[in-house]
C-alpha cells in the first residue's frame, strides 16, 4: 500500500484538518451540544425514535460532555473532524447501531450551517450592546455639550459655528441606522438551518420548527436549498459590521484633527495622553490614534469576510465555513475594543472655548448670519447681501482683525455696493456677527440651537429605548429557549 492510499495526509491533517478540529473546539463545542439535544428532543417526539432509545441517547450525550476535556483533546486523525469523534463516543458507549441514530435526518452541511449562525447571533447580540452604550454615552455627552460652541469645518476650513452637542448628534445618528441594520442582519442570521439535511431536507416526518424553537431561531430558514448554500447571513452580517466601523472612523478622524495643537479645539485629558521619550513639550493623544487603525481593523477584516464569498458557487462549500468563520470573529473582537475606548474617550473630552472664539472671530465663520440679517433688516436680496458680507470678511481679514471689529470695513462695503449708508447700527452688527446668535437663530428641525436639539435628543433616546426593549426580548427569547431544551432534554434522560 502507497503513502497515498491512507487518510490523512500528514500534511493535510496538519494544515487544515488539525486546524478545523481546535477550531470546533474552541469556538463551536457548547452549540455542538445543543443541537444535538434538540435533533434528538425532536426524533424523540415525532417518534422517529423510540422514547426509551431517544433517553439511553440522552443520558449518553450528557455523560460524554461532562467526562470530555476540550483542553486535553487534540486530532489523532484517527476519525476526519469533531463531528465523527463525537458519534464514535456515542457509538463506542451505545454500540453502532444505536449510537448511529442520533444522525437521522440531519447533515454536518445543516449542522455547520445552524452552528455558525448561532455563533454569529451570540457575537451580534454582544456588539449591538456595546454600540447601544456608546449611543448612550454619545446622546449624554451632547446634552451636557448642548451649547457648546465649536467651529465646524468644511473641506478641511472653518466654515460655521456649531455646538458639540449638535457634531454629536449628527454621528449619534449614523450610530443609531448602523444599530438597525446590525438588527438586520441579526434577523438573517435567526433563521435555522436544521432539517435541510445535506440540501433537500429528509424523508423522515421531522418538525423543523421545534427544533428552531428549542435552539433559540425566530424560526426555520424555509427553502432547505437555501439553508445551506445562500450564505447571505455572513455577508449581511459583516457588511453590517463594517459600516459602524468606517463611519466612527471618520469621527475618530476628526478627533485627531481637532485636537492637533495648530487647531486645538479639543482638549484630550491627561488620562488619555502619552509623553514622548525626548521632547518633554509633548502631549500625545495616542488612544485616538489607537482608535483610527482598530476601527480601520475591525473594517478590513469584515470586508475579507464578504471578499471570500465573492465569486464562490451557490452550494455548500467550505470557502463558508470552519476557518473562514473563526477568521471572521476576530472582526467583532477588535470593533469591540473601538466601541469600548470610543466609549471611555468621548465624555472625557473638553472644547477648548478660547480657540474656538479665536478662530471664529479670524476666520469669519459666522458672516453668513451678516448676509441673512441684511436680507431680514435692510430689505436686500440675497445675493447682494451675500456681496456685502464677502466683501467686508475680505477686509477684516485683511487687516488682521476680528469680524466683531468689522463695523467700519462693513458700513465702506455697504455704501459701495448699496449707495446708501446701512441703518445697521455697530451695536446691532455686533450682535448679528456673534457665534452665539448665529447658533440661536437656527431653531429649525435638525439646528444647532437649543429646542431644536432637545428635540432631536427626544427622539434619539426613544430609538435608544426601542433597541433596548428589542434587546431585552432577544435576550428573553434565548433564555426561555435554552430552559425548554434542558427541560425536554432531562425528561428524556429519565426514559434512559
Amino acid at each position: 500500500m502507497s503513502d497515498y492510499d491512507q487518510f490523512p495526509d500528514p500534511t493535510y491533517a496538519r494544515k487544515v484538518l488539525a486546524p478545523l478540529f481546535e477550531g470546533a473546539k474552541r469556538f463551536h463545542a457548547d452549540a455542538f451540544d445543543a443541537i444535538d439535544r434538540a435533533h434528538l428532543v425532536m426524533l424523540a417526539e415525532t417518534d422517529i425514535l423510540a422514547p426509551e432509545d431517544a433517553g439511553r441517547i440522552a443520558v449518553a450525550l450528557e455523560e460524554i460532555r461532562q467526562d470530555r476535556d476540550l483542553d486535553k483533546m487534540r486530532y489523532t486523525g484517527e476519525f476526519e473532524d469533531y463531528f465523527f469523534v463525537v458519534e464514535n463516543e456515542l457509538k463506542r458507549r451505545l454500540g453502532p447501531d444505536l449510537g448511529g441514530r442520533l444522525h437521522t435526518a440531519r447533515s454536518r452541511n445543516d449542522i455547520d450551517h445552524t452552528i455558525f449562525k448561532m455563533a454569529l447571533r451570540g457575537r451580534i447580540d454582544a456588539l449591538l450592546a456595546q454600540m447601544h452604550n456608546l449611543a448612550e454615552v454619545m446622546l449624554r455627552t451632547a446634552q451636557r455639550e448642548r451649547d457648546t460652541l465649536i467651529v465646524a469645518y468644511t473641506h478641511g476650513q472653518p466654515a460655521q459655528p456649531s455646538t458639540f452637542g449638535h457634531y454629536l448628534s449628527a454621528a449619534l445618528e449614523i450610530l443609531l441606522r448602523d444599530m438597525r441594520r446590525l438588527e438586520a442582519a441579526r434577523d438573517t442570521v435567526d433563521l435555522c438551518s436544521m432539517g435541510a439535511a445535506a440540501i433537500t431536507t429528509s424523508g423522515f416526518p421531522i418538525d423543523r420548527h421545534l427544533v428552531a424553537r428549542l435552539l433559540g431561531f425566530a424560526g426555520p430558514q424555509q427553502n432547505s436549498y437555501s439553508c445551506i448554500a445562500a450564505v447571505d447571513y455572513i455577508t449581511a452580517t459583516y457588511a453590517a459590521l463594517e459600516l459602524p466601523m468606517l463611519h466612527l472612523g471618520r469621527l475618530i478622524q476628526d478627533l485627531q484633527f481637532w485636537s492637533a495643537f495648530e487647531v486645538g479645539q479639543i482638549h484630550v485629558p491627561d488620562a488619555f495622553v502619552q509623553i514622548s521619550s525626548i521632547m518633554p513639550q509633548k502631549r500625545n493623544p495616542v488612544p485616538i490614534e489607537h482608535l483610527r487603525h482598530l476601527a480601520s481593523q475591525a473594517a478590513s477584516r469584515a470586508r475579507a469576510q464578504i471578499s471570500i464569498i465573492h465569486n464562490t458557487p451557490f452550494t455548500d462549500m467550505n470557502d463558508s465555513e470552519g476557518e473562514t468563520q473563526e477568521a471572521g470573529y476576530a472582526a467583532f473582537d477588535v470593533a469591540e475594543r473601538v466601541l469600548s475606548l470610543l466609549a471611555a474617550l468621548i465624555p472625557s473630552l473638553r472644547i477648548n472655548e478660547d480657540r474656538v472664539a479665536a478662530t471664529t472671530s479670524r476666520a469669519c465663520i459666522t458672516i453668513t448670519e451678516l448676509a441673512d440679517t441684511l436680507v431680514r433688516d435692510e430689505g436686500l436680496s440675497f445675493r447682494t447681501a451675500h456681496d456685502i458680507a464677502a466683501a467686508t470678511a475680505r477686509a477684516v481679514v485683511a487687516g488682521g482683525k476680528g469680524l466683531s471689529e468689522g463695523f467700519a470695513p462693513f458700513s465702506d462695503a455697504f455704501k459701495s455696493i448699496v449707495g446708501r449708508p446701512p441703518a445697521l447700527s455697530p451695536a446691532a452688527f455686533t450682535a448679528a456677527v456673534s457665534a452665539r446668535n448665529f447658533v440661536d437663530r437656527r431653531n429649525r428641525f435638525g439646528g444647532p440651537a437649543a429646542a431644536a436639539l432637545n428635540a432631536a435628543f427626544g427622539d434619539y433616546s426613544a430609538e435608544l429605548d426601542d433597541i433596548g426593549s428589542r434587546m431585552i426580548v432577544r435576550k428573553a427569547t434565548a433564555d426561555n429557549s435554552a430552559a425548554a431544551l434542558a427541560d425536554r432534554f432531562d425528561r428524556l434522560k429519565e426514559l434512559g
